[in-house]
């Protein structure tokens, strides 16, 4: 077949492309640096001929009229799978409502309720076989490609060519648009004093030869920086970010004790600098496959010494974990928090630890509470976490009666807060 000719035969202008979109339609959006900024960017302009479309937005990293902009709200009903800053101001102004679930099933949930049929997203360049790929994100991406009706993706050559279960072939897309442009990136910042402490602590629940997750974020950071001494460490992540490049460049990770996809970091969507993604671009060792497959609790304990790292908004004296939402006001989502823990505490020799500061709103609060805040949500259950550390330490969890996680929590939380935590103990009866 004469694939560069196929190619050429369906590129169109994104206003060809967006015209195909009609009453009803119920889109699946690409997520993170995947999402088809050039398409979402026009989206709006159809909103004078359409009624009644649906589309989901999940880790969305661009403001777009049609997701921030209330003169298209009786046009677009936008579900929010998990927020970033744009969803956060649009869901601010009642113009997307949240999806909650966990990552390993929450889209295909989503789908299977709303049945989209018109999947937009970006892709790679073309290659000589007539594969273009999935690079940064294969969450939900390759799996709503193959159920949706209507395929339209926008080709960035600048997108990396990344192995695993990424590929898309010219033949299962309707339509393109070329646009290439300046991949989205996120630097590393740096971590605070209390985070590199907190970084220390969570360095001593990890024994070489271990698996790893981190999340985004200076404590994840900090963590990965007192990784530096350890040695033959391996990745399933649901996400990998700029410190996973650190710990390969340092040679901390290697992949040769894990025993599951042994010498692969494997992950279902990446998000960082033009170093992360220079690191991942025709590279063997790294591993992007669907987001059910990374995050299934299952596959996750397969991993022997599978280390669970998480954050979290605040913890309650029992153990609940609420990592989504500021009391009523959602912030970001479940994503794959509890899958990871879940994973984690069925892996042999594995752990599940949440590490937050002990402070919050300059140290005016503190995050371990008594009871969680009033319309919080639990985004992990109390059962699935083995060790919370703070700044002040590290409170082992796992086969502790409430009256043992208290102790062990107070003790590590800000020394401004533990007479106001005892008294909390005895107004709400907690033991």
């Amino acid at each position: 077949m004469d694939y560069k000719q196929m190619y050429r035969d369906k590129t169109v202008s994104v206003e060809e492309a967006l015209s195909k979109i009609k009453n009803g339609d119920v889109i699946f959006s690409a997520l993170a640096a995947q999402e088809p900024v050039k398409l979402l960017s026009n989206l709006h302009t159809i909103a004078d001929r359409i009624d009644n479309v649906t589309i989901d937005n999940a880790i969305g990293l661009n403001k777009f009229p049609f997701l921030n902009d209330e003169q298209y709200a009786d046009k677009f009903t936008i579900d929010g799978l998990f927020f970033m800053a744009p969803a956060r101001d649009s869901h601010a102004k009642r113009l997307l409502s949240t999806v909650p679930g966990h990552l390993h099933n929450q889209a295909l949930r989503w789908r299977e309720y709303h049945k989209p049929n018109v999947f937009l997203g970006a892709v790679s360049a073309m290659d000589e076989h007539g594969y273009m790929r999935f690079s940064l994100s294969n969450v939900a991406e390759k799996d709503a490609a193959e159920e949706c009706e209507l395929v339209i993706v926008e080709v960035n050559p600048n997108l990396p060519l990344v192995y695993g279960d990424t590929e898309i072939h010219i033949s299962e897309i309707d339509y393109l648009v070329e646009a290439p442009m300046p991949v989205f990136t996120l630097e590393p910042g740096t971590p605070s004093p209390e985070e590199m402490t907190i970084g220390q602590y969570v360095s001593e629940l990890v024994e070489d030869g271990s698996t790893i997750q981190l999340g985004i974020g200076g404590i994840p950071d900090a963590a990965a920086m007192a990784f530096m001494n350890k040695r033959d460490l391996g990745v399933h992540t649901e996400l990998l970010t700029n410190s996973i490049v650190d710990l390969v460049e340092a040679g901390v990770i290697t992949n040769r004790k894990k025993t599951y996809f042994k010498g692969k970091m494997v992950a279902t969507f990446a998000l960082g600098s033009q170093r992360l993604y220079d690191m991942m671009h025709n590279n063997p060792a790294v591993c992007i496959m669907r987001g059910p497959y990374v995050n299934n609790p299952f596959n996750i304990a397969k991993n022997d010494k599978m280390i669970s790292i998480n954050s979290a908004v605040e913890v309650d004296l029992t153990g609940q974990i609420a990592s989504e939402a500021i009391g009523t006001r959602t912030y970001s989502g479940s994503g794959g928090q509890n899958d990871t823990a879940e994973g984690a505490i069925h892996s042999k020799g594995g752990k599940s630890i949440i590490a937050l500061r002990s402070t919050a709103k300059n140290g005016t609060i503190s995050t371990i509470k008594p009871v969680l805040s009033l319309g919080a949500v639990v985004t992990m259950s109390r059962n699935n976490i083995d060790y919370i550390v703070t700044e002040f330490g590290i409170a082992p969890m796992r086969g502790r009666s409430v009256v043992e996680r208290i102790e062990n929590l107070i003790a590590i939380a800000h020394p401004d807060f533990r007479a106001e935590l005892r008294k909390g103990v005895e107004a709400y009866k907690i033991w």
